[in-house]
C-alpha cells in the first residue's frame, strides 16, 4: 500500500479524514460576569487518574474561550444521545445557547446540564498551543454520572447514537 503525499493535507480533506473517527461530545460551560457562557467540544478525552485530568481542544479563533478561560471553575457535561439539538445550539448565538435548558451551577461557577451522562467540575490546569487549536488540560474536582441513555456521537460531521 502506498500512502498519499502531503498534497492530501488540505484542510477540507483533513476534516473529512478526522471525521471518520467517531467521538463523544461535551458541553463546556461556566458562569462568567453573571451570565452562562459555553460551547460544545468533540475532542474531549480522559488524560490522567493521578492527578485526575481530562482535556479538550478549542480553535484559537474561538470567541467563547477567552470568556470561559476566566472562570474559576468550568463545568463539563458528557452529552447524551438526545442532545443533538442542544449541541447545534451550542454552536449558535452565544446569548441563547442555554435558553430553556435545565442547568446546575456550583458556587465556583461551573455550569452543567442536569440531564447529561456525566458532569464534571474542573479548573484549567494547563493550556498548550497546538497549531490552530489550544489543548486545554483540566483538573477534576468533582464528578457525577448516570446510567441513563447512550452518548451523543459525532461522526462524519453529523450526530448519531450507538446501536
Amino acid at each position: 500500500m502506498t500512502l498519499p503525499t502531503n498534497q492530501d493535507l488540505d484542510p477540507r480533506r483533513l476534516r473529512e479524514a478526522f471525521g471518520l473517527f467517531p467521538t463523544g461530545v461535551v458541553a463546556v460551560a461556566a458562569s462568567v460576569d453573571g451570565r452562562v457562557a459555553g460551547l460544545a467540544a468533540s475532542s474531549f478525552t480522559s488524560v490522567s487518574l493521578n492527578p485526575p485530568l481530562v482535556s479538550f481542544s478549542i480553535a484559537t479563533a474561538s470567541k467563547t474561550w477567552p470568556d470561559l478561560r476566566r472562570a474559576a471553575h468550568l463545568g463539563l457535561t458528557v452529552l447524551a444521545d438526545h442532545h443533538a439539538a442542544v449541541c447545534r445550539r451550542l454552536a449558535g448565538d452565544p446569548a441563547r445557547r442555554f435558553d430553556g435548558l435545565a442547568l446546575s451551577a456550583t458556587a465556583e461557577g461551573a455550569v452543567t446540564l442536569d440531564d447529561g451522562l456525566a458532569r464534571f467540575d474542573c479548573s484549567v490546569y494547563r493550556e498548550v498551543e497546538a497549531g490552530d487549536h489550544i489543548i486545554v488540560l483540566l483538573r477534576l474536582h468533582a464528578v457525577e454520572h448516570s446510567d441513563t441513555p447512550g452518548p451523543l456521537v459525532f461522526h462524519r460531521s453529523g450526530f448519531s447514537r450507538l446501536a
